[in-house]
């Protein structure tokens, strides 16, 4: 009965303790991170059968557990993870916004200072001082694209670095989470308990990992997780963790990327597998706004480039050159120059493979307005042994042909500003990566020539026209105009077009005209005519198949009489002729880009807005992501939680159990020893 009555209270009174020690535990950690509630489990000891019924033996703790749900854990988990992914694109992105928007540092204030100075050499184009200010607004404009490529291309830089951190971390709590599957499997077959700090520390390494790179897991029979990252790599096997690497893209070695260790080498991984957490945000910043943003740049810079330069090659410098000049050597019409696009050899291509180099083609006129076709994306060109096929990697869109001369001619009706050529026939599994605009913008730079000598700026119209001095009619000539392939044309002038009964002729046998744009009429000798109608514009068709036709452009209007004629000749001595300086101006507001949808300022405006709308879409999305982390947290914490009022009162209610419990005991030691003395006796 005594030692009932002591068992019983012994049993009372270690639970009570580990209830107390179990609170006091919960009250130490309420700060820890990452840690769970604990709670004793306690059950009735088995009763022993008297003549009288069962008489209880008193309590047994089973095990001491962690207040936990799986379900919640996993739901902060990924929302965490959604919420460093934001957190670091956003953080990013606006520095781009900051650097495009700037009022005084963006690229808006050196574009309309440039055209400035070409309005001011078009007012006065032999006033050297004017020159030079319009050659030092095209350095300051360059320098401008300069700037703001650098700072992008350092953004690289940066990211490169953060992306080792990120592995290396990410490596660090894998290598962690390894270890504690080891131990806690250790101690679990040991003891037939769940080690509760053990797996509170494995949930937080978990936890710190979705903070990087969203992962999933799964549960072992041992108690050991597997941590699985993308489509089901194998990060973390029982106590096996497998390494993530960060090596050079073998598409792009200027890129780097994250591969995944495996037993045949290093697996580089898809972007589209990395979701989630630090890494995932600043892959997607990448891909997503930094590419965006340098390839925007760098096709602004190259169609400003390629625009002023095909302008500035229809016209004549103050030293009075021009394509017409025999030889045309010393004419250096060309304000800008700028690099060729970059295509990049894939490493796994085969030995076989042919160098392929691209070309931005010549600004195509319209109507007077050159303009460019140029897609902010990179390009992938791949062969497969059959055909080539060019795919545009903004949207997929692809083109395919038997070869590369081929492909070019297929793109003549969806051009995309560039041209591609091989050394040799592309053999299968060939691959490149065509950069067009990517890291133009640190390239492009002013003529040398041009900064030596101002002069050389061409502000004039290489022809010029004049009504004969003996005309009897009404009718004038227009200044008039010249357009690309117009060089070929120079043997004709000086050329004299007179009037006659409706007709204008005396033009060169072997010349084609076209009227108002429409089809060349070839001329078979001066008597030839072509129909003579007030305003209408009057083409001399140059060498090439633009359209509308272009050349040496004029028009005559009003009344003329027969045998009235009108000169065309080059402008020899035209040093205050300004009517090429207009024309470049006249860029300023044309739509030079995008297929003639959209000019420089609004094409870098749109980058602008663009950009500033994902920053305030980012801003907004990481709130609306964060509110819903501290729900997932609020709802784990309500469960997992310490709650130091609960905990007070639990204190409470076992020191009042150990009391009891040591009240119980000591009655019954006092009857044991009740005993004892009556036996003595």
């Amino acid at each position: 009965m005594g030692s009932g009555i002591l068992g019983t209270g012994v049993s009372g009174l270690l639970a009570a303790q580990y209830g107390l020690q179990t609170t006091e535990h919960n009250i130490a950690n309420a700060n820890t991170p990452g840690y769970t509630r604990q709670r004793v489990i306690q059950g009735a000891n088995a009763g022993e059968m008297t003549g009288g019924g069962f008489v209880g033996k008193g309590v047994t703790v089973a095990t001491i557990e962690r207040v936990y749900s799986r379900f919640l854990t996993e739901q902060v988990d990924k929302a965490q993870a959604g919420v460093s992914q934001l957190d670091s694109y956003a953080a990013r992105i606006r520095q781009i916004d900051n650097l495009l928007a700037d009022a005084s540092a963006g690229l808006s204030p050196a574009l309309q200072g440039f055209f400035d100075g070409v309005a001011q050499v078009a007012a006065n184009p032999s006033h050297l001082p004017s020159r030079q200010t319009l050659v030092s607004s095209a350095q300051g404009l360059s320098a401008r694209y300069q700037s703001i490529g650098t700072q992008l291309a350092q953004m690289y830089d940066g990211l490169n670095g953060e992306i080792r951190d990120s592995v290396t971390a990410i490596n660090s709590h894998a290598e962690q989470i390894a270890q504690l599957n080891k131990w806690i499997g250790v101690a679990q077959a040991t003891s037939g308990h769940p080690p509760n700090d053990l797996l509170d520390a494995r949930d937080y390494q978990v936890a710190e990992l979705n903070k990087l790179i969203r992962v999933k897991t799964s549960t072992s029979g041992d108690g050991s997780i597997n941590v699985f990252v993308g489509s089901g790599q194998q990060l973390v096997v029982g106590s096996k963790s497998a390494d993530l690497l960060v090596t050079t893209s073998a598409s792009d070695l200027s890129r780097l990327v994250v591969g995944l260790k495996t037993s045949s080498g290093v697996q580089e991984m898809p972007q589209s597998l990395i979701e989630g957490g630090a890494l995932g945000g600043l892959l997607a910043f990448r891909s997503e706004s930094l590419d965006r943003a340098s390839s925007d740049l760098g096709r602004n810079a190259v169609s400003l480039a390629l625009t002023v330069n095909a302008q500035g090659a229809l016209g004549q410098d103050l030293l009075g050159q021009s394509l017409l000049s025999t030889p045309p050597s010393g004419f250096s019409p060309a304000v800008f120059t700028v690099g060729a696009p970059e295509v990049r050899a894939d490493s796994r291509n085969p030995s076989t493979s042919p160098t392929v180099t691209a070309a931005f083609t010549t600004p195509i006129p319209f109507n007077g307005n050159f303009y460019t076709d140029l897609v902010a994306s990179d390009y992938q060109l791949t062969a497969d042994g059959t055909n080539v096929t060019l795919t545009r990697l903004t949207d997929n869109r692809q083109w395919t042909a038997a070869d590369l001369a081929a492909l070019d001619v297929q793109l003549q009706s969806e051009p995309q500003g560039f041209t591609l050529t091989a050394s040799g026939q592309l053999p299968a599994g060939a691959s490149y990566l065509v950069q067009p605009t990517r890291d133009a913008a640190r390239r492009i730079a002013v003529n040398p020539a041009m900064l030596a000598d101002p002069r050389l700026v061409p502000t004039a119209a290489p022809i010029r026209t004049a009504a004969g001095t003996a005309n009897t009619g009404a009718a004038a000539i227009s200044p008039g105009s010249v357009g690309p392939g117009y060089e070929v044309l120079g043997a004709v002038l000086p050329l004299t077009v007179v009037y006659d009964n409706g007709q204008l002729r005396n033009f060169p046998a072997g010349t084609r005209v076209s009227i108002d744009g429409g089809p060349p009429q070839l001329i078979a000798g001066v008597a030839s005519g072509v129909p003579y109608s007030s305003g209408a514009s009057i083409t001399l068709v140059g060498a090439n198949n633009a359209i509308p036709p272009t050349g040496i452009s004029f028009s005559i209007s009003g009344l003329p009489n027969n045998g009235d004629s009108f000169v065309l000749a080059r402008n020899t001595g035209a040093t205050t002729d300004g009517r090429n300086a207009l024309v470049l101006g006249q860029l300023q507001t044309f739509d030079t880009m995008s297929g003639k949808t959209a000019s420089f300022q609004e094409s870098y405006a749109q980058l602008v807005s663009e950009n500033g709308s994902k920053t305030r879409q980012l801003q907004v999305s990481v709130q609306a992501q964060k509110a819903l982390l501290k729900q997932a947290q609020d709802s784990r914490d309500s469960l997992s939680g310490v709650n130091l009022d609960e905990e007070a009162a639990n204190l409470i209610r076992y020191q009042q159990a150990y009391q009891a419990a040591a009240k119980a005991l000591e009655i019954a030691s006092s009857l044991f020893n009740t005993i004892l003395q009556m036996a003595a006796r």
